[in-house]
């Protein structure tokens, strides 16, 4: 199954008049309710039992509308992100970075944290999930950081041989370990810091032969 197809399955029933399409409000509904019990108990120990219980729904209501846990949960991480907004554009990779981990649905948000937190086992243990959440949710996530480490290289901000492969991940990537491995949740002011001891300067020294070891030259050698 493509991830794409973990998002839009239906059940065939979907389809019988006597048993319309779970939409509008009521999806809406049900996804919130997946995520608050996401949050609450983690991917591993939700079900569909206790969404619809949280949804004030049957359990076959959900099957109508998302063919099991997988797809649900992803359906209900794309809601809460809502559409993707355009990259910031401030002119300055300090405030574009800032402005998109800050703003709205940035790792500095405390539910995106814990969203993030409950789905983390899932990722390396559900294969059908991983798949179609990093197309659906990082997929997105990427593309922005892509746009706004290239427009920083246009305006010379980054150094020309900087690898923007291993850059554009990294901020996101202290920011989880913090939060995860260490406990300590991003905020905007830690994001500020990260992006101005870590980010920058490693964006400015990239290729720059900062960090390679030098040569110590033995004052005795006459060569």
């Amino acid at each position: 199954m493509t991830p794409r197809q973990a998002r839009s399955h239906e059940a065939p029933a979907a389809d019988s008049p006597t048993r319309p399409r779970v939409e509008g409000d009521r999806e809406r509904e049900i996804l919130e309710a997946t995520l608050d019990v996401l949050v609450e108990v983690g991917y591993d120990r939700l079900t569909l039992d206790a969404v619809a219980t949280a949804a004030k729904a049957s359990k076959a209501t959900l099957y109508r509308r998302w063919n099991g846990k997988a797809s649900l949960v992803v359906d209900a991480l794309a809601h809460d992100k809502g559409p993707s907004p355009e990259p910031p554009d401030t002119g300055s990779l300090r405030e574009d970075l800032r402005q998109a981990y800050c703003g709205l649905g940035g790792l500095a948000s405390p539910r995106q944290t814990a969203l993030f937190g409950s789905i983390i086992t899932a990722i390396t243990t559900d294969t059908e999930f991983a798949e179609a959440f990093r197309e659906v949710v990082v997929g997105p996530k990427i593309a922005t950081a892509r746009v706004i480490w290239e427009r920083a290289a246009a305006r010379g901000e980054v150094s020309p041989d900087a690898d923007l492969e291993v850059l554009e991940p990294a901020l996101a990537g202290i920011l989880m370990h913090r939060a995860h491995l260490i406990g300590q949740p991003p905020t905007p002011d830690l994001v500020t810091r990260v992006i101005d001891a870590v980010i920058l300067p490693a964006a400015r020294a990239a290729g720059t032969g900062t960090g390679t070891p030098t040569t110590t030259t033995d004052p005795k050698d006459p060569s």
